[in-house]
């Protein structure tokens, strides 16, 4: 291996030609006051393979490509999963899914004050 810097971090846009911004995070504990302090820094790499937002890469520290560009992807180390965002009014169960032709009528609901009439002329009381 050579003696090249390595750094680990998250691609945040790949809006650029063959370009990718990695957001590079660090935490550290303040030596006087014992507080954890998050620092982050973007850095601008060169990408021949192709990284997506929200993948975790690995950067090599390379000769200078352009004004703002000295790192170029080395590896993808976790791609990002890619998920289907529904409509949140729209449940899908898949195991009760009927198709629309199939779908049984729905009884109508009789009401309490009409139940008792009709329990009630049954009963040979009248309306």
């Amino acid at each position: 291996m050579n003696k090249r810097r390595r750094m680990v971090g998250v691609v945040t846009s790949n809006k650029m030609t063959k370009s990718v911004a990695v957001k590079i995070a660090h935490s550290y504990r303040h030596p006087l006051y014992k507080k954890v302090i998050h620092t982050s820094r973007v850095i601008l790499a060169h990408d021949e393979i192709g990284c997506e937002v929200g993948d975790r890469v690995q950067l090599v520290e390379s000769r200078p490509i352009s004004k703002r560009i000295s790192w170029v992807i080395e590896k993808i180390l976790k791609k990002e999963e890619k998920t289907v965002t529904v409509d949140a009014s729209v449940e899908i169960e898949p195991a009760t899914a009927v198709a629309p032709e199939e779908e049984q009528p729905i009884p109508a609901v009789v009401g309490e004050d009409e139940q008792s009439t009709t329990a009630g002329e049954e009963a040979g009381e009248p309306a």
